[in-house]
């Protein structure tokens, strides 16, 4: 904790810190820089939310960039109090994030259409039950881990089945933005007492916030445009003043 500066929310009580120094620039935030790099995941989320509803592509889109807003809404939380609580409120969307781009997905070959969402639902409902009474730990982040594999194998074969060359790149956004970001969670994590000596803190974690929220963006792009290809809704990605990519559809009259 920085000199002359109280913690306003108590004790640290999550289980996990970061190679951040405490209320270093108000007794409102612990971890300042792990707070705000929150803020791009969650304007990203809102453009892909805007470009969702006005192309009118299928509601399960909205729901997932509306998940990547409360994820990085529960981080901002989480990084700004250093409370258990508060990392509930970061961990358990994590999870039902995953379990949301399962379905997405996984959903369009599953022949029997009502179990696969009945069955993620009650997952994570249990899962934010046992969250709730139960500290994991390290068994969390091999939870989490584990549901972030299952998504590859599908990933990959959209990206095969994929001919078009701006959507392809977004695949590839996708994982160089996911790679950065692990080097920078790594980098926090393991040269945490060596980084602390230097004159200027690096911020992995800030930055792994900032490429996870790009990587999230490319990510559902590339999956809007998957599904709008499958609906046979001719999907181009276009850029917004030539720099941010979205999709842009163009449905049937009779759709």
């Amino acid at each position: 904790m920085a000199d002359g500066l109280s913690s306003f929310w108590g004790p640290v009580t999550s289980t996990t810190e970061w190679c951040e120094k405490n209320y270093v620039y108000s007794s409102y935030i612990a971890e300042f820089y792990n707070t705000i790099s929150n803020i791009p995941g969650i304007l990203l989320a809102l453009i892909g939310l805007i470009n969702s509803l006005r192309q009118r592509l299928e509601k399960r889109f909205s729901v997932l960039h509306v998940s990547n807003m409360i994820l990085a809404i529960g981080s901002m939380l989480y990084h700004a109090t250093l409370q258990h609580v508060q990392q509930q409120s970061d961990e358990t969307p994590m999870v039902w994030e995953m379990l949301l781009y399962i379905y997405i997905l996984y959903s369009p070959d599953w022949h029997y259409r009502s179990t696969m969402p009945t069955f993620l639902f009650l997952y994570g409902a249990v899962f934010a039950v046992l969250h709730s009474q139960v500290r994991f730990g390290i068994g969390f982040k091999m939870h989490y881990v584990i549901l972030c594999l299952l998504c590859i194998p599908r990933m990959y074969k959209y990206y095969i089945y994929t001919q078009d060359a701006a959507a392809k790149r977004l695949a590839k956004l996708y994982v160089a933005t996911l790679f950065l970001g692990t080097l920078c969670w790594l980098f926090d994590r393991v040269l945490c007492e060596e980084m602390s000596r230097w004159p200027i803190n690096l911020q992995g974690h800030a930055m792994w916030h900032v490429f996870m929220g790009f990587n999230s963006y490319f990510a559902n792009t590339f999956l809007m445009f998957c599904r709008a290809q499958q609906r046979g809704w001719g999907p181009k990605v276009v850029h917004f003043m030539g720099v941010l990519p979205y999709v842009k559809i163009e449905k049937p009259k009779t759709q």
